[in-house]
């Protein structure tokens, strides 16, 4: 139910400029003199799309990799001020992209338009970091297992290559607040999630699932016990290169 690969992924949101590489090159730096983290960790920073083209070709062939967040639904050229597809983004050198975020629900995203950006991202060959989670009042009404069963149902098809879906189980209430799951309730649902992904699309493996909500290098440490998580995708303490390097450091302690 667990995977040896542990993804560290940093998801940027509206951050960052050119001088933003300075935080990469200290973590590409870390991974190259500490093999023993390096050798089973993939490292992926999510900027914004304006630092995509700049990062990816500075960072080909290096320690970490590069992917973004969100992108529109339309797989082709069109009518849409403002917007970036798939492909655009798999051109500027993207190998990821997060998708179904809440903040993006909140504004309006449904089930629906994100399998829509799953299908048109997959068929650019990116790989997809799906969120998933339950607002404050649907984790006390306990709703927590059937709101993230019909996000994952709704959002994906077995159509899809589903090798190249990761699930991030991002608890809303969780999300910049400081507050976190206790570890037996959050084993519990890592385990809901993993079997009711195989039961749903009828296959034999496990998907890979992330952790995230508020991650810091304080309660990596237990995290680090939970051994259904596969990694994290963690916000405001991966603007930092110290907190990220040390996050990375404290979950292998």
């Amino acid at each position: 139910m667990t995977n040896k690969l542990k993804y560290f992924i940093a998801n940027w949101k509206m951050f960052g400029d050119l001088k933003s590489i300075n935080i990469l090159n200290r973590v590409n730096t870390f991974l190259i003199k500490n093999l023993k983290y390096s050798k089973n960790t993939n490292v992926i920073f999510c900027v914004p799309h304006t630092l995509i083209y700049f990062l990816a070709n500075t960072f080909k062939k290096k320690s970490l990799l590069i992917g973004t967040q969100n992108c529109h639904s339309n797989r082709t050229d069109g009518s849409y001020t403002g917007s970036i597809n798939a492909k655009m983004i798999k051109n500027s050198g993207a190998k990821y992209i997060i998708l179904g975020h809440s903040e993006n629900r909140r504004e309006g995203e449904t089930n629906k338009i994100i399998r829509q950006k799953i299908d048109s991202a997959l068929n650019q060959k990116l790989k997809i970091i799906l969120c998933i989670g339950e607002s404050l009042r649907e984790k006390k009404s306990k709703k927590t297992f059937s709101i993230i069963k019909k996000q994952i149902k709704d959002s994906l098809s077995k159509k899809f290559k589903l090798n190249n879906i990761i699930l991030a189980y991002e608890p809303i209430w969780s999300i910049g607040t400081g507050r976190v799951p206790k570890s037996n309730e959050l084993q519990k649902t890592l385990k809901f999630i993993k079997e009711n992904f195989r039961k749903l699309f009828k296959t034999r493996n496990f998907p890979k699932v992330l952790y995230g909500g508020s991650v810091s290098p304080k309660n990596v440490i237990s995290f680090s016990r939970i051994n259904e998580i596969d990694g994290f995708l963690i916000g405001k303490d991966s603007r930092s290169s110290k907190k990220f390097i040390d996050i990375i450091k404290n979950y292998y302690k």
